[in-house]
């Protein structure tokens, strides 16, 4: 195994829930960069910006800039505009992230034409109404874009639906696919590593999430790491298509792991 140079990190349910620090976390990411390690903090989020994201984690203690973070948004703002270069699309997200969809020709609610539904993270905005609007452009050949595919995440309340459940439904109701830009995408993984300039088999990926996270980065030839906390779930881990590279505990765990592997 090569020695491990770089390392991608989710941020919710590794670093933070609801955005408070988990135990040890800031500790071990001051331990990683004291290091030297190179690293991005990578994540599906959908309802905030780089920047607003990076400020929320300054809050919380943890060192890191908006330049440290790539989103699924930035992910789907640069594939839009390759694969759909002045499209009209309709964002059906919650939270403001136009900030981070620069370039992307965002449309009206009442616009009658509309060549993209981009699907985000779900919250209050997911009426049956927007929806099924939604249906109602893809019936019409409008593409469907999701950042992510996301069932669920951890609040400080538990388990949360999320968009990928909508995604689901408009794909079987629809009769399309939609095409994912963020995790567990490939392309979420090579936008990652060229951003630090890593090898995929000197870099590890660590996250919450068995699939989305550990094994779709496994299969782009990164070491994964699967922490316990965040989503986690042991029935989720138990029925896998894949084993983890490394199981923690936490991120807290993260250190010491990366002295065993030098």
């Amino acid at each position: 195994m090569q020695p491990i140079g770089a390392a991608l990190i989710d941020i919710d349910g590794v670093l933070t829930v609801s955005w408070e620090p988990l135990a040890g976390a800031v500790t071990a990411l001051d331990r990683l960069r004291a290091a030297g390690l190179p690293l991005a903090l990578v994540t599906n989020t959908t309802s905030r910006t780089r920047a607003s994201i990076a400020a929320a984690l300054a809050r919380a203690g943890f060192a890191v800039s908006a330049d440290d973070i790539l989103t699924a948004p930035v992910i789907a703002a640069a594939y839009l505009r390759k694969h759909f270069p002045d499209a009209r699309c309709l964002l059906l997200s919650s939270g403001d992230i136009s900030e981070d969809l620069a370039g992307v020709r965002l449309s009206r609610d009442d616009d009658p034409a509309v060549d993209v539904v981009l699907v985000g993270g779900a919250g209050p905005e997911f009426s049956y109404q927007a929806v099924n609007a939604a249906f109602g452009h893809l019936q019409s050949g409008a593409s469907l874009v999701a950042m992510h595919r996301g069932l669920y995440w951890r609040t400080s309340e538990g388990l949360q639906l999320d968009s990928g459940a909508f995604v689901l439904g408009l794909e079987q109701a629809a009769g399309t696919t939609a095409e994912v830009v963020g995790k567990p995408a490939p392309a979420f993984f090579a936008a990652a590593l060229a951003h630090l300039g890593a090898r995929p088999d000197r870099t590890l990926m660590v996250g919450d999430d068995i699939e989305t996270d550990v094994l779709a980065a496994q299969r782009q030839g990164l070491t994964g790491v699967l922490v316990k906390t965040g989503k986690y779930l042991p029935r989720a881990q138990l029925t896998a298509s894949g084993t983890p590279d490394h199981v923690l505990g936490s991120f807290a765990d993260l250190p010491a792991l990366l002295d065993q592997l030098r």
